[in-house]
């Protein structure tokens, strides 16, 4: 399977049942709704950083076309998963489909493209298993 595709398919299905998590908190405790839409978050954040460093500590081939597409493909799948999710817990009907495919699934494509770079970053400082260090590039 390719790359891509397995880290939108679990970053979209993680991030459709952060959202399901955080609506079910925020209808049987809503006093608590607001600090727990900051640790789900960070949840994500955290997850998409390590997974962007060790592809680039593995120095995976191409890792920068990977994210973004892993990206393209979370999006819709976490709005989807979302609104499917939240149906279960608060009743959200259809129509908040169409905002979870626009503006959150760029939400969603944003973050993990924004927290992979960051942790490729830190993944290509860090020292290789023979002890040297990444190369920066074709010189």
């Amino acid at each position: 399977m390719r790359a891509w595709l397995v880290r939108g398919f679990w970053l979209g299905l993680f991030h459709g049942g952060v959202q399901t998590g955080t609506s079910a908190v925020n209808v049987h405790s809503p006093e608590a709704a607001s600090s727990i839409r900051y640790i789900a978050i960070g949840l994500v954040v955290v997850i998409g950083v390590l997974w962007g460093a060790l592809d680039a500590w593995r120095q995976l081939e191409g890792r920068g076309m990977v994210w973004f597409l892993a990206a393209l493909v979370a999006g819709p799948l976490a709005g989807i998963a979302g609104v499917a999710g939240r149906s279960l817990v608060d009743q959200t009907g259809l129509e908040s489909l169409g905002p979870a495919l626009t503006g959150g699934a760029a939400f969603t494509a944003l973050l993990v493209m924004a927290t992979a770079a960051v942790g490729m970053g830190i993944g290509g400082a860090l020292p290789q298993p023979d002890g040297s260090r990444q190369a920066d590039g074709p010189r």
